[in-house]
C-alpha cells in the first residue's frame, strides 16, 4: 500500500544526524521492506524550543495550509495512487503535527502515531498549545506504536479505547553493524592510526549529541564517572557536536587528561566501523527515551553501560548485554564499567550477547513484519492484534 509518512520534529531527509532522524529513516525502510510504498508528505518541522507562543501559532498555520494543499493534492490523483495511511513519528508538546490529523479527518485515512508523548505537566504554561495539540492527535490516532512501557502508560491517560496501543520495540537494520564487527581488527588499525590510540588498551565509546539540557547532563555524569577510574588504563572515543561542544570537551578533558579523543559529529553510515573498532560503550542516558546509539553498540558487538533511565533497559539486557547502573549514580556507574574494563573475557562474553540479542529480536526484518501486520489491520479496519513482543 502507499503510505503517507510524516517527522514533525525531523524529517529523515533533514541534514542533521540525530536518534530521530535515525529512527525516522529506520521505519521508513522497515515499511518499504515490507513492501510499501512510502511517500514523505512534508517535511515542516513543527519544533518550538523556547516556548513562543507566536511561533508555535506560525506553524500551526503553515501546517494547516500544507494539510489543505495535500488534501487537495491527493484528491485529485486516481485511488490507487492515494496514500491508503497516514503514519506520523515522534510528537510531544514542542513538536506536534499541525498536518496530519487534519487531512485523515477530511480524507477518512487511517492515521498511525509511533512514539508519542503526552505530559500532563504542560496543560498550562508556554507549551499548551502544542500539549493540547498533541492530545488531540492521540485520541484521534486508530493505533499508537509505542516503544517502551513507559509510552504505554503515557498514552493511556489519553487512549482508552482497548487495543490501539501496540508495544513496537526499537530497532535497527543490525546486518551493516555485524559486517563491520567482522572487520573489528582493521577498522581498530585504522582508526588507531589516525588517532594516535594505543591498541593494546580498552577503548570507551560515548555517542551523543552536544547540546545544552539532558545531553550536556549525561556528558557531565560521564566526566564525573571517569574521575572516578583514572587508576585503569584505557581511553575513550567520543562522538558528537553542538552548541556545547566547548563544555563537553572541557568536562572530558578534565576527567580524562591525554586520554580522550574527538571524532565530531559522523554521518550514520561511518559509525558501524566506530562502533566495532572500540572495546565497550557508555552513556549515563539522563532522561533518555531509550538510546538508539545504545542499541547500535550492542548490534556491532559491544556491551554496554549506561543507566537505567525510562526505556534504556528495554533496549540493554543488564547483566546479559551489558550492565545498569541507578540513574545519577556516578559511583555505581564507574563499578560496573571497572567491572568489565578489567575482565576482558567478560567484555567480550557480553559482546557476543549483544549482537546475538539484536540480531534475533531487534532487527529491521522482525520490526518490518510486525509494522506490516499492525497496518494491515488497521487498514482493514479490524482492532490490531497484538504482535510476538521481542523482550530483553
Amino acid at each position: 500500500m502507499r503510505i503517507a509518512f510524516y517527522a514533525p520534529l525531523k524529517a529523515p531527509t533533514h541534514p542533521v544526524p540525530s536518534g530521530d532522524r535515525r529512527v525516522a529513516r529506520l521505519l521508513v525502510q522497515a515499511m518499504e521492506a515490507a513492501g510499501h510504498q512510502v511517500e514523505l508528505a512534508s517535511s515542516l518541522r513543527s519544533f518550538d524550543g523556547q516556548g513562543n507562543l507566536e511561533r508555535q501559532l506560525m506553524l500551526q498555520t503553515q501546517g494547516r495550509e500544507q494539510a489543505r494543499q495535500l488534501i487537495a493534492q491527493w484528491r485529485g490523483r486516481p485511488a490507487a495512487e492515494r496514500p491508503a495511511l497516514w503514519m506520523s513519528y515522534h510528537l510531544y508538546y514542542k513538536a506536534p503535527d499541525w498536518i496530519g490529523p487534519i487531512v485523515c479527518e477530511q480524507l477518512g485515512l487511517p492515521y498511525v502515531v509511533c512514539e508519542a508523548s503526552y505530559a500532563p505537566k504542560r496543560a498550562t504554561g508556554a507549551w499548551r498549545l502544542g500539549h493540547e495539540s498533541v492530545g488531540a492527535a492521540i485520541a484521534q490516532a486508530d493505533l499508537l506504536l509505542a516503544p517502551t512501557p513507559e509510552d504505554v502508560a503515557c498514552l493511556q491517560k489519553v487512549a482508552t479505547a482497548p487495543g490501539r496501543i501496540q508495544r513496537f520495540p526499537p530497532f535497527l537494520d543490525a546486518s551493516v553493524f555485524a559486517q563491520a564487527s567482522r572487520g573489528r581488527e582493521q577498522a581498530r588499525t585504522a582508526l588507531a592510526a589516525e588517532l594516535g590510540l594505543d591498541r593494546q588498551l580498552p577503548w570507551l565509546l560515548t555517542v551523543g549529541m552536544m547540546r545544552p539540557g539532558d545531553k550536556l547532563a549525561s556528558y557531565s555524569e560521564l566526566a564525573g564517572t571517569l574521575t572516578l577510574l583514572q587508576d585503569l588504563p584505557w581511553q575513550i572515543l567520543v562522538v558528537g557536536d553542538g552548541l556545547a561542544r566547548a563544555q563537553v570537551r572541557e568536562l572530558i578533558e578534565r576527567a580524562a587528561p591525554g586520554r580522550a579523543r574527538f571524532l565530531g559529529l559522523r554521518e550514520a553510515e561511518e559509525m558501524p566501523v566506530i562502533y566495532a573498532a572500540a572495546d565497550l560503550c557508555v552513556w549515563p542516558a539522563v532522561n533518555e527515551a531509550y538510546g538508539m546509539a545504545l542499541l547500535e553498540a550492542q548490534a556491532a558487538g559491544l556491551p554496554v553501560v549506561a543507566c537505567a533511565v525510562r526505556g534504556v533497559p528495554e533496549v540493554v539486557c543488564h547483566d546479559q548485554t551489558g550492565l545498569l547502573a541507578a540513574p545519577g549514580d556516578t559511583e555505581a556507574l564507574a563499578r560496573a564499567l571497572r567491572l568489565l574494563l578489567t575482565d576482558a573475557g567478560r567484555r567480550r562474553q557480553m559482546g557476543v550477547a549483544a549482537s546475538a540479542f539484536v540480531q534475533r529480536e531487534r532487527g529491521i526484518e522482525q520490526a518490518a513484519l510486525w509494522l506490516d501486520a499492525l497496518l494491515q489491520q488497521v487498514v482493514r479496519g479490524r482492532t490490531p492484534a497484538r504482535p510476538t513482543e521481542a523482550r530483553p
